[in-house]
């Protein structure tokens, strides 16, 4: 058996399924690239037949990432397997994985295909697949709640198709940790030409058990795990990444096997996700929350100054902690700044948008003494998040006095058009909505409103989140100031502007 871990992140998939995560062709392929900084072994960059979105993102990495396998997820169609294919012409090293549900309740109410149809559809699918990547994928989907003795007959009979990785979802987060494993194993000693393909674990987190039920899989014989970035995904999430890797890194006395993944981009990528998705990570997060590797308790503290170990099973600069460090200023020239991004996995694609990210750190200098990693990953995304936005903040003037209405008057261009609006309401952050909404010409039901802080001290960046719904639409915002009234605004926009390219309105109508 090997010893490599293969670690399969579907961040761009099953991570983009949460509600509001979704995410456009340029923020895929800036995660992407992280990815692949990391050593991610296979990348799913998406569902290609699911819309021309989804197409053209998994198109873009396929052709940008050159050093991780990019995958396509298809049903076992063959629409969905050509259209998969189709994208993933330009890759390096490309991957389809298809699936087809197993349990007996998706066979009967879903697919209300017999069993033996659906073999054949699945066997039809992955040699329909081999036509495009001698690596192919395939799914029994709800696995969890399969029958063992079809799931043997599948799976058989699928990699005698072709099929080089069987992958075994517990879709609805069903199963527990010492189950799954036994399943895993059963599995792979009951069908005989096992020896022929990977098995791998797709977990979810109903039940919180998904990082121990992908551990339980790989201590049963599987080989490949499907994560996400900060656990993402529908639901409750997905297998999350960063445990599930430092997990089997810590406890080599316990693994016999270990990922080629490079830790210490594990917290840039947490953050850059974070970002882009605009669902935070909670302070006591393992590996990538805030409290991760802080120690309060003074018998904690007098341990850790003593000896790292007492208290820390894991060197916080392994997982690129040590990057959390004050190293910028006002006085900061062009170049440190450029270099500082790269460590931190930022890339610009030209040098007006370089041009554009330092002149906004140069004024994010001048309002708060002490700039830290967070503070450029925010301003960074925050660039690069409106360089595609056709609508845009120019200016925010609010008036608010105690027991009077608040009055805000925002100036959008709309288009490289400046359109100007007032409203009055009860409160400032609602007033500037509202002013938004009338030039917007749309009424975007607002279903969550947070904000946060994004390092410490009265002048830190202020860090708005919404969530917006518009026509069963849903979609978050992100927006970054000193200034929170502000923040709110660029989050609502940069949320409007999602809805907008989502549901294909035309923006010359605004």
């Amino acid at each position: 058996m090997s010893n490599k871990l293969i670690i399969f992140d579907t961040t761009l998939r099953d991570g983009e399924q949460s509600p509001g995560a979704s995410m456009i062709k340029d923020e895929k392929v800036r995660i992407a690239k992280v990815l692949e900084k990391m050593q991610v072994d296979i990348i799913e960059a998406g569902f290609a037949i699911a819309s021309v979105g989804d197409f053209e993102a998994v198109q873009a990495v396929a052709n940008v990432v050159q050093d991780s396998v990019i995958c396509s997820l298809a049903r076992a169609l063959d629409k969905d397997i050509d259209r998969a294919g189709e994208a993933l012409k330009g890759a390096n090293a490309s991957r389809i994985h298809t699936f087809i549900a197993t349990s007996d309740i998706h066979m009967k109410m879903k697919l209300q295909m017999m069993p033996d149809q659906v073999v054949e559809q699945a066997v039809r699918a992955v040699k329909r697949a081999k036509r495009y990547t001698d690596d192919v994928e395939f799914s029994p989907e709800d696995a969890g709640r399969s029958d063992e003795d079809f799931l043997c007959r599948i799976i058989e009979a699928t990699i005698k198709a072709g099929a080089t990785t069987i992958n075994i979802p517990d879709t609805v987060g069903y199963n527990i940790p010492h189950q799954f494993g036994l399943t895993i194993k059963s599995l792979i000693e009951r069908v005989p030409n096992s020896d022929k393909a990977v098995f791998s674990a797709h977990c979810h987190n109903d039940l919180g058990l998904a990082v121990a039920n992908s551990l339980s899989a790989v201590l049963n014989g599987a080989r490949q795990v499907e994560c996400t970035i900060n656990g993402l995904g529908e639901r409750a999430g997905n297998t999350s990444l960063e445990e599930l890797v430092m997990a089997v890194r810590t406890r080599q006395d316990i693994f016999d096997c270990d990922t080629d993944i490079n830790t210490t981009h594990i917290l840039s990528a947490s953050r850059l996700v974070s970002s882009v998705t605009g669902f935070i990570v909670q302070p006591n997060k393992a590996i990538v929350g805030a409290n991760a590797f802080a120690h309060e308790a003074g018998i904690h503290q007098d341990g850790v100054l003593k000896h790292r170990e007492t208290y820390e099973i894991m060197r916080a600069e392994d997982v690129g902690w040590n990057a959390n460090q004050l190293v910028l200023g006002k006085h900061s020239g062009r170049n440190a700044f450029k270099v500082r991004l790269a460590e931190l996995g930022a890339e610009f694609d030209n040098e007006e948008s370089l041009n554009d990210a330092f002149r906004r750190f140069k004024e994010l200098a001048d309002k708060k003494h002490e700039i830290f990693d967070e503070d450029l990953q925010a301003l960074v995304s925050e660039t690069q998040t409106e360089a595609y936005e056709s609508i845009k903040l120019v200016s925010l003037k609010v008036c608010t006095e105690t027991g009077e209405e608040n009055t805000a008057t925002v100036v959008l261009s709309i288009n490289d058009k400046e359109q100007t609006a007032t409203a009055n309401t009860s409160g400032a952050v609602d007033a500037t909505f509202s002013a938004i909404d009338s030039l917007a010409g749309i009424k975007i039901n607002l279903q969550l409103y947070s904000v946060s802080n994004v390092t410490q001290g009265t002048d830190a960046l202020g860090e708005v989140n919404v969530r917006l719904e518009y026509d069963g639409r849903i979609v978050n915002g992100q927006g970054v100031d000193t200034d929170i009234i502000t923040a709110s605004a660029k989050a609502y926009i940069h949320g409007l502007n999602k809805v907008l390219a989502a549901t294909n309105k035309a923006h010359s109508q605004i």
